[in-house]
């Protein structure tokens, strides 16, 4: 884990993903999505850093699937330390976010707080 890479403005684990020896994140000028990026920019145009900071609790973008909202959620409720402090134990326990292309062990959910309990403890 690359804990000081942190989570994304719209709630994906940059700390954890597979892809952050060459990406440097939404917030540098060098993010391929960047004009294409619902989230990116929607939080840039409220003047926040993260999805988790809006109080809208919105659906859209890639917050339409369960693992980037379930770590948005998670982060507005408990805070984005408690988030990066549960992601890093869950990875010494073998919890892994990228395990086909980008879908891994958090994606494997319906139920928004099943997945937010899965966070809390690495167990199913």
């Amino acid at each position: 884990m690359k804990r000081e890479l942190g989570i994304a403005r719209c709630g994906l684990a940059c700390c954890l993903c597979s892809e952050n020896m060459s990406c440097n994140g939404c917030n540098s000028e060098e993010c391929p999505d960047k004009e294409g990026c619902e989230n990116r920019n929607c939080s840039i145009r409220r003047g926040i850093s993260h999805c988790y900071c809006c109080e809208n609790g919105c659906i859209k973008g890639i917050l339409s699937k369960i693992k980037p909202y379930g770590f948005t959620v998670f982060a507005r409720r408990y805070g984005v330390e408690t988030l990066l402090d549960c992601l890093e134990k869950n990875e010494q326990m073998g919890v892994v976010y990228h395990r086909e292309g980008v879908n891994g062990d958090y994606d494997m959910f319906d139920d928004l707080e099943e997945l937010i309990q899965f966070i809390k403890t690495g167990q199913r």
